[in-house]
């Protein structure tokens, strides 16, 4: 094949992905847009803390591709997309926005997401070597829905410990505190009989001799946490929900389908590569 027919060849192959992944594509291309404008307005102000995340969330955009590549497998649309929009949804409006501070279940409504993502990888990672023919192992689809859930619990974990550590050693405030009027402790009891003393109705809670001012007392970083768990539990398993039946059902099942990459024949390029 020569020069002209690969140049050729290409186009078609282009033209291929441009159909099939229509939407992807157009989802990408918009939002890349959206943060190179904030990128350039982040320079013109010389505002260096939001370059850097136009500038990470641009290196992410470019996960999807990488791993199409790296793994031989094409990303349906639907996975493709909701990918796109967390990073976009965490970096630009989360973060650059201040929608985190602005929107109180903004950070529930991204750990939910990434409590899905997560499942999404870890089965998709197991359900890859579930189906290829160098490594003998078969997972049942109750065991491989297992495995997703725990996958994502675990990255959700590890997220908390990042958060935790952050805060600790740093002194910032990722694991945002929560204002509660109500408590519980062994440590207020005065017999040190290890039963909790409630204390309810909290209005305010003085420090130092300066009163808080947040109506209530002043959870530091429990209850965020223990929330960001829970809803990463249910988006973890809604997906593991997903790939069971998927699996159940032969690959049949359309919805499934959207969110499960798909293994490419050897002569089969990544949707990645057509792009060249």
């Amino acid at each position: 094949m020569d020069r002209k027919e690969r140049k050729e060849q290409k186009k078609i192959e282009a033209s291929e992905r441009w159909r099939e992944h229509r939407a992807a594509t157009i989802t990408y291309l918009l939002l890349r847009l959206v943060v190179v404008l904030a990128l350039g307005m982040a320079v013109f102000r010389g505002e260096l803390e939001s370059v850097f995340i136009c500038a990470l969330t641009l290196i992410l955009f470019m996960l999807p591709a990488v791993v199409e590549k790296r793994f031989r497998v094409d990303l349906p649309d639907a996975l493709e997309i909701v990918i796109l929009f967390f990073i976009f949804a965490t970096q630009i409006l989360g973060e650059l926005s201040r929608w985190y501070v602005r929107y109180e279940g903004w950070d529930t409504l991204m750990h939910t997401t990434n409590g899905f993502l997560c499942a999404a990888i870890g089965f998709s990672l197991v359900d890859l070597l579930n189906r290829s023919e160098r490594v003998g192992m078969r997972l049942s689809p109750l065991y491989l829905s297992l495995v997703a859930f725990c996958f994502s619990m675990t990255v959700g974990v590890l997220w908390e410990f990042f958060e935790f550590g952050v805060d600790y050693f740093l002194r910032y405030d990722m694991q945002k505190d929560t204002v509660i009027h109500t408590i519980s402790s062994v440590a207020l009891d005065p017999a040190m009989s290890n039963h909790p003393v409630v204390i309810s109705g909290i209005r305010e809670v003085t420090v130092n001799g300066q009163p808080l001012g947040l109506d209530g007392y002043l959870d530091i970083g429990l209850y965020d946490t223990m929330k960001d768990l829970f809803v990463n539990f249910l988006g973890a398993v809604v997906f593991s929900v997903i790939g069971y039946f998927y699996i159940k059902s032969r690959g049949k099942s359309r919805f499934a389908g959207r969110f499960i990459p798909v293994v490419l024949d050897k002569e089969e390029k990544p949707a990645a590569e057509t792009e060249k």
